[in-house]
């Protein structure tokens, strides 16, 4: 099997890890807050249940980027962080206390942390023109994901039995039957998952490798004459041996990426800054949307888990169709564009819902409204998601790509442990909600246009100062 073969099998277990990860949000979310109720929690609980995944996350995903950065494999990283996944979901299924389900979630979100690693993988075995296109399927898979859990919710819901001392019904099932689907995974990796070697062209004879320059980048992500930039460039055979013998001679000294590495001048470019301010603002708004739809659903419409689950499937084919076509639209237009065009798109979708959401005519919420603000939202994600993905990864170091992978779901990791906690509490109080999560996306949205690199690191250390 050649490289190439290899490289296509490992993308399509990249994407079912991606596409378990999704099919697991969609059969514990629509349950999650029953299953609260049950356990006699009391309602913080469900911001908290949800937060947790993505704080044992943001903890480990760092880790496990440098660990990638400095080993060059991801193969052990993603197999070792899969039992996590097996464990965590495996306390989901005991249930016995509202504690312990928060403690699985924990546990099960450290394997969530590898995924920092998985970029860091795809950046380095992808071309920067072809890159957008592969994000975008991957993060399609997790959406399939999204799309089919609802469908196995349609027969876990009708569990109702014993498996030893453990009760299997529609709360608990979630739990095990994820547990079973992580545990196949492992053998998928095992057969499937290569970590093959970085880029390679049409016949095998170029890599891609990045330099730090001292030069100004063509089209910069936003105006900036002082700061080095990292650009790409093609070598191709002849230099490849070349550089071979100069580059990389003493092994020792390639071996550590970390060499000569500076987070301050990493991180507080202002591209990379205006990048992770848009991630952060993006998922937090999400994440805060996510946990409001669940009780207002089942206020205004009396939504069930059947019903959460069918309005998930929904919204799971509007996300993949959203990425297959910013997958195409990335071939056509910067992703620069692309980026601005998801910023508009989830500002309308805010100020929709605060007309139309916060004050509903009558005593009841129209549907037509709901649906209305609730697409909006969702056709906004794909543009802001994979835009944002592949622009962090040009402008940052391809050698400690794990880190920097790392460190980008950190702070989406943090968007989305405040999200949810900012929701929580404000369910009854939607202008307030609503108002912020506007007020943020206008402010990332002008700061894409502005020019002042003081101004957007000013404007990313406000955004954390009013989320902490």
């Amino acid at each position: 099997m050649d490289n190439h073969q290899k490289r296509n099998l490992t993308f399509l277990t990249i994407g079912l890890i991606f596409m378990l990860s999704g099919i697991e949000y969609a059969v514990i979310l629509p349950t999650i807050w029953r299953y609260l109720q049950i356990l006699e929690a009391p309602p913080y609980f469900l911001g908290l249940g949800l937060s947790a995944f993505s704080l044992s996350a943001l903890v480990t995903g760092p880790l496990f980027g440098i660990w990638s950065d400095r080993s060059k494999t991801t193969k052990s990283i993603v197999l070792f962080s899969n039992v996590f996944e097996i464990v965590g979901n495996f306390m989901y299924f005991i249930g016995y206390s509202k504690w312990l389900l928060l403690c699985s979630r924990i546990v099960a979100g450290v394997g969530a942390g590898a995924g920092s690693s998985i970029f860091g993988f795809l950046t380095r075995s992808t071309q920067p023109e072809e890159r957008a296109g592969i994000f975008a399927a991957i993060m399609a898979g997790r959406q399939a994901g999204l799309l089919v859990g609802p469908a196995f919710n349609l027969f876990l819901r009708l569990c109702d039995f014993k498996l030893g001392p453990f009760v299997v019904n529609k709360y608990t099932s979630p739990g095990i039957f994820m547990c079973l689907l992580w545990m196949l995974l492992q053998f998928v990796v095992l057969a499937m998952y290569w970590d093959v070697p970085p880029v390679s062209c049409e016949g095998g004879a170029t890599m891609m490798e990045m330099k730090q320059e001292e030069v100004e980048e063509e089209v910069p992500l936003m105006g900036s004459d002082e700061e080095p930039v990292h650009t790409y460039r093609a070598l191709n055979s002849d230099q490849l041996e070349t550089s071979t013998s100069s580059d990389m001679q003493p092994v020792h000294r390639a071996s550590d990426p970390f060499r000569n590495f500076s987070a301050s001048r990493e991180f507080l470019r202002e591209e990379v800054v205006v990048v992770l301010t848009a991630q952060f603002i993006t998922l937090f708004n999400q994440t805060a949307l996510e946990t409001m739809v669940t009780p207002l659903t089942q206020r205004h419409f009396n939504f069930g888990e059947l019903g959460n689950s069918l309005m998930y499937s929904l919204c799971g084919v509007e996300v993949i169709l959203g990425f297959f076509f910013v997958r195409w639209l990335s071939r056509k237009v910067a992703d620069r564009a692309v980026l601005a065009a998801g910023l508009v798109i989830c500002c309308t979708a805010c100020i929709w819902c605060l007309i139309f959401l916060c004050n509903p005519r009558g005593a009841n919420l129209p549907l037509s409204a709901f649906i209305i603000g609730v697409f909006l939202q969702l056709l906004g994600l794909p543009f802001v998601a994979v835009s944002q993905v592949s622009l962090f990864s040009k402008v940052t170091a391809e050698k400690t790509q794990g880190f920097s992978q790392g460190v980008r779901r950190s702070v989406g990791g943090l968007a989305t442990i405040l999200g949810p906690l900012w929701a929580g509490g404000l369910t009854n109080n939607l202008y307030i909600m609503l108002g912020m999560m506007l007020a943020l996306l206008l402010m990332i949205t002008v700061s894409r246009t502005r020019r002042s690199k003081l101004e957007s690191f000013v404007l990313f250390k406000f955004l954390f100062f009013i989320e902490c």
